[in-house]
């Protein structure tokens, strides 16, 4: 009896083990969500191979547009944290 028992048990402890190592669902749909994504924001696959350059914007706002895209990233001049306090009065009454 005892030696059907242990047997059993090293049974349900292997099958235990051999399942804890089986892919998960998370594993097998690891990234599937990003990629879903990313094929559904893309408005045209082919973009790439259309070479025919882009019209509708003029070239004087065009290159408004790119100084004002350069000047967003300088730094600006902060302005001097001042802090005042006050502490009572000097002369009395």
């Amino acid at each position: 009896m005892n030696s059907k028992m242990i047997i059993v048990a090293c049974v349900c402890s292997v099958m235990v083990l051999t399942l804890g190592c089986a892919k998960s669902r998370l594993e097998m749909d690891y990234g599937t969500s990003y990629n879903l994504q990313k094929f559904n924001q893309t408005l045209n696959p082919d973009a790439e191979k259309n070479l025919v350059p882009v019209t509708g914007l003029s070239a004087q706002a065009a290159q408004n547009v790119g100084e004002k895209y350069q000047k967003g990233f300088e730094k600006q001049a902060e302005a001097p944290t001042t802090y005042q306090v006050n502490v009572g009065s000097l002369g009395g009454k």
